[in-house]
């Protein structure tokens, strides 16, 4: 039973409405930009929504994690957000600038994660979303497609998490 993803993501910035208790999926809003003369990817994690913690009853302790990978899938890069302790949709507002060469722009996939920090150093992850040459699907595509049209203005959207 797939639903459409384009179905149920919100492009606005506009913040999920639904409570925990109707069952919404976790989503992360994440802004887009890249300039293209200074060849800097710039990634907002701005705020998730109805994440979990599945062992317990509580709200989560998470972090964002971007990694970015090239054309095989070597990694490139990495950063992640501090964490943000107990809230079912936190906000992160925080951004992270990769270098990337223009030419190099469709080649690179951004692998977005997302953790929830358990005790004992353990961490469990609550879903995962990827953008650029794979992209986990289609609303993830289009925003990499509509941010490199976007001479350096960031685009926000929504993203569905998928499970790990």
């Amino acid at each position: 039973s797939q639903v459409s993803l384009s179905a149920i993501s919100h492009s606005d910035s506009a913040s999920s409405t639904q409570s925990l208790s109707h069952g919404g999926v976790p989503e992360l809003l994440i802004g887009l930009s890249y300039n293209a003369t200074t060849g800097r990817l710039s990634i907002e994690v701005i705020k998730g929504s109805h994440f979990r913690n599945l062992a317990l009853n509580r709200p989560p302790d998470t972090y964002v994690k971007l990694t970015l990978l090239n054309s095989v899938g070597q990694e490139i890069s990495r950063c992640k957000t501090s964490i943000r302790r107990g809230q079912p949709n936190p906000i992160y507002k925080e951004t992270f600038i990769f270098q990337v060469a223009l030419f190099q722009l469709s080649d690179v996939t951004l692998m977005i994660s997302i953790y929830n920090r358990r005790s004992m150093k353990r961490k469990e992850m609550i879903g995962w979303v990827s953008l650029g040459q794979n992209s986990s699907g289609e609303e993830e595509q289009n925003h990499w497609l509509d941010m490199k049209e976007s001479k350096g203005q960031q685009v926000c959207r929504w993203h569905v998490l998928l499970e790990s």
